[in-house]
């Protein structure tokens, strides 16, 4: 068994089981996972920036059981940046605020391999950084539906200026993100916009979407998720890692590569492993900077 004690920007770090493999199908081993995230950081930590992290680990690897830990882990470092939520009870949650490099390789320590936050921060909890169109396709549908769904949406939210960035999920679908980055918005207000959104593309596109959970609904058609804009609710980071058989991650796309896809389709273009994300971010940049600055307003409809 591996160990090692390392200082990352001052902080002392003992790392473990650096040798085992989290991706057996794969061959994906906890030291390729902390060397990822380290060569990730300065894309991923902007958006896990004062965000309530909810770990989803998986301590055996990938194909083994895994758990959901939404409070901060009482063993962590005292240098660990916390915060406090309340419950809906009205109890008070610590939970952890990856701010920094340390933290993110304490994270990663833990296998938490995927990182999943709220479209707000811990200190504006009910104020909605974004709003956001998870398109989860139900069989056989599948990615080159998510595609068009997502162009026909870019292409409907333009006259409402409103600008619009994607992501793949890392698993089967998209996601569309409408920053806002305004001070006065609310959960209530981006959930109302984003079902009716859904619901008119659905009642315009029937053969093609769907807005409604009901699981009859959505064989053959790509549900729109518009129930993920919620204060309680999570979406995977950016740029974090999936569980699944290969360590794909959840990438930003530009819309001209949609574009490209519906013409030529191909399922592995819109698959990203690790090294192409890195390789993808340090060519082009943070494809999802926007989401975290440009600020818009969302119109009454």
């Amino acid at each position: 068994m591996s160990r090692k004690i390392v200082e990352i920007e001052g902080r002392r770090l003992f790392l473990a089981n650096l040798e085992k493999d989290l991706y057996p199908a794969y061959g994906f081993t906890k030291a390729q996972i902390l060397d990822y995230y380290r060569r990730m950081a300065r894309f991923i930590l902007p958006h896990l920036q004062d965000r309530a992290l909810t770990f989803k680990r998986y301590p055996e690897g990938v194909d083994q059981d895994f758990f959901f830990e939404k409070r901060c882990p009482s063993h962590r470092p005292a240098w660990v940046q916390t915060a406090e939520v309340r419950e809906d009870d009205g109890e008070q949650r610590t939970v952890c605020l990856v701010n920094d490099l340390a933290t993110l390789m304490w994270v990663q320590n833990l296998a938490s391999l995927e990182l999943h936050v709220p479209l707000a921060r811990a200190g504006s909890p009910e104020t909605p950084d974004a709003l956001v169109f998870d398109l989860d396709p139900g069989k056989p549908a599948g990615i080159l539906d998510c595609t068009r769904v997502a162009l026909i949406l870019r292409d409907l939210l333009l006259p409402l200026q409103l600008a619009s960035y994607v992501k793949t999920s890392g698993q089967k679908g998209l996601h569309v993100y409408i920053p806002l980055n305004r001070s006065d918005t609310t959960f209530g207000q981006t959930k109302k916009f984003a079902k009716a959104v859904a619901a008119i593309m659905g009642k315009n596109y029937p053969d093609l979407i769907t807005a409604k959970m009901a699981k009859e609904s959505r064989p053959g058609r790509v549900f729109i998720n518009w129930e993920q804009n919620d204060p309680k609710k999570t979406m995977i980071c950016v740029y974090s890692l999936r569980a699944r058989e290969k360590p794909l991650v959840s990438c930003p796309l530009a819309w001209e590569e949609l574009e490209h896809f519906v013409l030529q389709p191909d399922p592995a273009k819109l698959q990203f492993l690790s090294d192409e994300a890195i390789r993808r971010a340090e060519q082009q940049g943070d494809l999802f900077q926007e989401v975290l600055v440009k600020q818009q307003k969302l119109p009454h409809l």
